[in-house]
Parts: C-alpha cells; sequence; structure tokens
C-alpha cells in the first residue's frame, strides 16, 4: 500500500509538471503605448513624431517564454508638434494615409534573459509592404498597478528601419537618411 502511494505521488508530480502555464490575455493600455520615428533633419537636427492612436493585445507566458503581439497604429494620428509637418507627413508623398491608414506590428517570437523580455522579433507592415524588424527591450517589467488593481507588463523597445524597404523614398536624392529610429513604448493590462 505505501509503495503504490509513493508511486501514485510520483506519477502525480510528474504530470503536474508536465502541465505547462497558459498565456495569459493583456490588452494595450494606450495611455502608456507609443510609437516614435525619429529621422535626421540634414544633419542639423532630429524629426521626431508619434502616432497618438492605437490599439492591440498581448499574450505573454512568462514560464513558458512566450508571447504574441498585435498592434495597429492610426497613421492619421501622427502628432509631430506641428500641423503643417504632420499633413505632410499624412500626404501621398509619404504615409499616404487616404489608402494606408494603418501601421501594424505582429509578432509570436520573444527572446529573454531569465524573466526578463530582451527583444521582440516580429513583422511591421508600412504603406502595405511588410518586413521583418525586430525590437530591441531597454528596459521590461511586470508589476502590480495598484491604480488598476492588475498586473500591468511593459517596456521599453527600439530598432532602427530602412524607410525605403516600405517605399517610403521621400527626400532620399535631397540626402535624407533611409534609416528611421522607432521607439516603441508599450504597457499591456492583464484581461
Amino acid at each position: 500500500m505505501r509503495k503504490s502511494l509513493f508511486t501514485l505521488a510520483a506519477v502525480a508530480t510528474l504530470a503536474a509538471g508536465a502541465v505547462q502555464a497558459a498565456p495569459a490575455d493583456y490588452a494595450i493600455d494606450p495611455t502608456h503605448t507609443f510609437a516614435t520615428f525619429e529621422i535626421s533633419h540634414f544633419g542639423a537636427s532630429v524629426n521626431r513624431g508619434r502616432f497618438d492612436k492605437k490599439e492591440g493585445s498581448v499574450q505573454f507566458d512568462r514560464a513558458g517564454k512566450t508571447g504574441k503581439v498585435d498592434i495597429t497604429f492610426d497613421i492619421a494620428s501622427i502628432n509631430t508638434g506641428t500641423a503643417a509637418f504632420d499633413k505632410h507627413l499624412q500626404s501621398a508623398d509619404i504615409f499616404d494615409v487616404a489608402k494606408h491608414p494603418t501601421a501594424k506590428f505582429v509578432s509570436d517570437k520573444f527572446h529573454f534573459d531569465g524573466d526578463k523580455v530582451t527583444a521582440v522579433d516580429g513583422k511591421l507592415t508600412l504603406l502595405g509592404k511588410t518586413q521583418p524588424v525586430t525590437l530591441k527591450a531597454h528596459q521590461f517589467a511586470c508589476y502590480n498597478n495598484p491604480m488598476l488593481k492588475r498586473e500591468v507588463c511593459g517596456g521599453d523597445f527600439e530598432a532602427t528601419i530602412d524607410r525605403t524597404a516600405f517605399g517610403l523614398n521621400y527626400g532620399v536624392d535631397w540626402g535624407f537618411p533611409k534609416n528611421v529610429r522607432l521607439v516603441v513604448q508599450v504597457e499591456a493590462v492583464k484581461q
């Protein structure tokens, strides 16, 4: 009897270890999530802008070290602080908002160092073209938000892209660089 209880306990322990944690669903917090771009302006200064409207979701499994991201940015919500520049960025010269109103980042590959996310590999769709992009994390954490009474996970991520790979060629002939720095600040609330 004692041997069979030991065997039963051992089997139960092995079975419990074989069960993996399920990924948790998180909703993007639009008040703490922004995508900002930076591009040199003739080497004299840096033009910056961000997209104010966005929505999306994250699936995250810390134990399994996996995750998924799906975020959509409303290109018409571009905000540089200068209305005339915003209008030009929305025009057919650059983002062509009439034909391509959104940009989208989708990922199902997270990289970890211990429990910390260090990078996210995904696909960025802009102007109807999709290219691979790796967002490297500069910081990442999960915490219990005292106001929301829920877990929130997020971080600051960065990548440099060749904008011409998406057909964003405006100003290249004048000396504007092809490379654009993306800085993504994201927080998502556990559902």
